[in-house]
């Protein structure tokens, strides 16, 4: 029985592939099977399994292109068939692998290397350099005569302040408007304004400002009357209504016992008001030193320390101001030389700051000034190695008496960041 020279090149390749060491799946087969028995239902199986990585796709969403695969290699590779010249006999087919680096590809690029657009539509990086500063923390220095430890300030500490501040005027931060010191009822006595900001402050931690303004008005509006959000409401509020009410907070569970344990210890212990030291905020439940200092600062109006954030831990850190393991070894640091009428600012400060420029996953140095006036260590510059891509070519040649064709596809097997 004679088959076609299709039918036998088609059978050559499937042979092929299994050397290469690729899966051959059981639709691949029923296709290569199909053309060797001459049956034209292969060719529509084969297109029907390839239209699976079009752009079209549900999985063509994820990123960067998979692998090459060789089961597409015969067929459609870049969307049409393989081109070859006629010859008077059957040319036998090979399918061979290389490597090339001079392949003209579009790249992502991680979102901290990414140039940042000015407002005429330029790169920034191009008119704003930017410069990475050196750290020089501040320093222990000691009187050998008398034995008194005096803390000299990093230098230029107060010119990046000031510039720090003048960014943070011209861009509105989630803090500023849903900050925990500004989310109690003002109609509200002071007493029930305490208590708000305290629960406000407690539901705030690992969890955004948006999601913390939305839990406290759900209190606000849902809490029922006579109380509404007050100490006595929360007293008399079911455990798994509350919870349901702060649900969208991070770990609410454990705040919904804590925010009830701490009702009653302040019912009991405290006159059914808040603490106003910062030893008793600590001592109720689901508290830390963090939540306290702002809290002093925010209900009772005392400055007795910084409130620390990850936000404020970490550009400073970025600054070079100190090298601290945590949020509490950043505020005995800082508190040993910071100025104490900026004890209660410079959390709302770092904290907007870190939200609009600096932030954690790609910060936005071009746009910072201090980046272009080399005052920051932690600044990124372009100098840095940028996006790194691996790519393959993969031939599929066909020779024949009268010439030879091939076909080429590239494909990216591997992006990565600098």
């Amino acid at each position: 029985m004679k088959t076609s020279r299709l039918a036998r090149e088609t059978a050559t390749i499937g042979k092929n592939a299994e050397v290469v060491g690729r899966r051959k799946t059981r639709g691949f087969a029923a296709a290569i099977n199909g053309f060797a028995a001459g049956d034209t239902r292969g060719d529509l199986a084969v297109k029907q399994e390839d239209r699976s990585d079009d752009d079209s796709s549900p999985l063509s969403s994820l990123g960067s292109p998979s692998p090459f695969d060789i089961e597409d290699a015969p067929f459609f590779i870049n969307g049409t068939p393989p081109k070859r010249k006629r010859g008077t006999s059957t040319p036998a087919t090979t399918t061979t692998l290389t490597e090339t680096s001079s392949l003209k590809l579009e790249t992502r690029t991680p979102p901290r290397k990414a140039a940042i657009k000015t407002g005429n539509g330029s790169s920034s990086s191009s008119s704003a350099k930017i410069k990475k500063g050196k750290k020089d923390p501040a320093k222990k220095v000691i009187d050998h005569d008398s034995g008194n430890v005096t803390i000299h300030p990093p230098s230029h500490w107060e010119e990046t302040y000031a510039l720090v501040q003048e960014m943070r005027k011209k861009v509105l931060a989630p803090v500023d408007t849903m900050g925990c010191e500004s989310l109690a009822e003002e109609t509200r006595s002071p007493r029930d304004q305490r208590f708000q900001t305290l629960i406000a402050l407690m539901l705030s931690s690992q969890t955004r400002d948006t999601t913390t303004a939305l839990a406290i008005t759900r209190l606000q509006t849902s809490l029922p009357p006579p109380h509404g959000f007050t100490l006595e409401g929360i007293l008399a509020v079911d455990p798994s209504t509350l919870n349901a009410l702060i649900h969208p907070v991070g770990f609410h569970n454990n705040k919904t016992r804590y925010i009830k344990a701490t009702a009653a210890i302040l019912a009991s212990d405290f006159g059914s008001d808040i603490p106003d030291s910062v030893a008793g905020l600590i001592s109720l439940p689901g508290v830390g030193p963090k939540m306290a200092y702002l809290c002093m600062s925010a209900a009772w109006g005392r400055d007795e320390g910084i409130g620390v954030d990850v936000h404020v831990h970490r550009i400073t850190n970025l600054w070079g101001w100190h090298r601290t393991a945590g949020p509490e070894e950043t505020r005995k640091a800082l508190q040993a030389w910071l100025p104490r009428d900026k004890w209660h600012e410079i959390n709302g400060l770092l904290v907007g700051f870190g939200q609009t420029v600096c932030l954690p996953v790609g910060r936005k140095c071009g746009e910072c000034l201090l980046g272009t006036r080399g005052l920051c260590p932690g600044a990124v510059t372009v100098a840095q190695k940028g996006t790194v891509v691996r790519r393959k070519r993969v031939k599929v040649e066909e020779e024949g008496k009268e010439g030879k064709g091939e076909v080429e596809d590239v494909v990216v097997v591997k992006e990565e960041g600098g």
